[in-house]
């Protein structure tokens, strides 16, 4: 199958890469990024992963999807924020069994993809990992152990099926512990609430998540949006939350205690604009839809978008 990757900075290049490993032979990544698309163009795709480091060659590079042709996957792994544009840009490859699938951080990016593509063409899911771009045309794998890709359609339908199952079976040969869901809103939540706590947090505190959990407001702070999400997610009719997310702490604690997430790279290191809107903030959304109070999701998407606002003015030492 021909795959787009729309967005591909460190989680869509990591994407990419687990999936030509597992025999994805025909993918194109699209990004403005010209230098990292450069690298790999004169040099391939570095990836480093639990099995070691490998370059893969072979990858089709585009600014724009709008010349690239009709794909039957294209996947979506721009911000949250930028999805409507990206897909109104790339109509041109979206043909009429052409498969979308978000494959993004947050809650709600199957709405967006709605808004464009009918729900028998639409997949939407996560991957449970760290990932890293340290330079052009090298990325980094920190996956979860256990199932760590999760992936289900919008509704049940023929082309959904196969599309899912051959990300499936990609991301499986490729290294990864994959699963294709009839239903995978209860996986997304779990996967958001970890993301949306721990990247928060670190970002407003400056630290890495083990040093978050070392503190003990810290930690305070990261299990208040543990129990809000689990609150919430309840009154929708997804159970069990909460005695996942405490398990999955720990894992969490194991493999990415040293480690900056998405968004406190987004904020520390390059001042860009987040997702918080789609993380904390989408917990206090539907928790206003089902009655449920989310007062540290609120505060903790307040502090972000301010601060995330006002770069240009924060204090600076000398």
């Amino acid at each position: 199958m021909r795959i787009a990757i729309l967005g591909s900075g460190a989680a869509g290049s990591v994407f990419a890469s687990y999936l030509k490993l597992g025999g994805a032979d025909d993918i194109t990544l699209v990004d403005l990024y010209k230098a990292h698309l450069d690298a790999i163009n004169e040099k391939g795709l570095t990836f480093l992963y639990p099995a070691g480091e490998i370059t893969q060659t072979g990858f089709k590079t585009a600014a724009s999807a709008a010349d690239i042709g009709i794909v039957d996957i294209a996947i979506v792994m721009v911000k949250c924020t930028q999805t409507a544009t990206v897909l109104e840009a790339s109509k041109n490859c979206i043909g009429p069994e052409t498969v979308v699938c978000s494959l993004q951080n947050g809650l709600g990016n199957e709405d967006e993809c709605l808004k464009f593509i009918p729900a028998e063409r639409v997949l939407f899911g996560c991957g449970n990992m760290g990932t890293e771009l340290p330079e052009p045309g090298v990325c980094v794998a920190k996956p979860h152990p256990g199932t760590n890709m999760f992936i289900g359609p919008s509704v049940k339908s023929e082309l959904n099926d196969r599309a899912g199952k051959y990300l499936e079976e990609c991301f499986a040969k490729g290294g990864l512990e994959p699963k294709y869901f009839d239903d995978v809103r209860p996986y997304i939540w779990k996967k958001v609430t970890s993301n949306a706590a721990n990247n928060t947090v670190c970002s407003v505190l400056r630290l890495k998540i083990g040093e978050v959990d070392a503190n003990p407001d810290g930690r305070e702070l990261v299990f208040g949006v543990y129990r809000e999400a689990s609150a919430v997610a309840e009154a929708m009719g997804i159970p069990g939350l909460w005695e996942f997310i405490q398990e999955d702490h720990l894992h969490l604690q194991e493999g990415l205690a040293n480690y900056y997430p998405s968004m406190a790279q987004d904020m520390l290191m390059h001042h860009r604009q987040t997702e918080v809107d789609f993380m904390t903030g989408a917990i206090s959304r539907y928790g206003k839809r089902v009655n449920v109070p989310t007062p540290t999701c609120d505060v903790l998407t307040h502090v972000v978008k301010c601060m995330q606002a006002t770069y240009d003015i924060q204090f600076k030492q000398a």
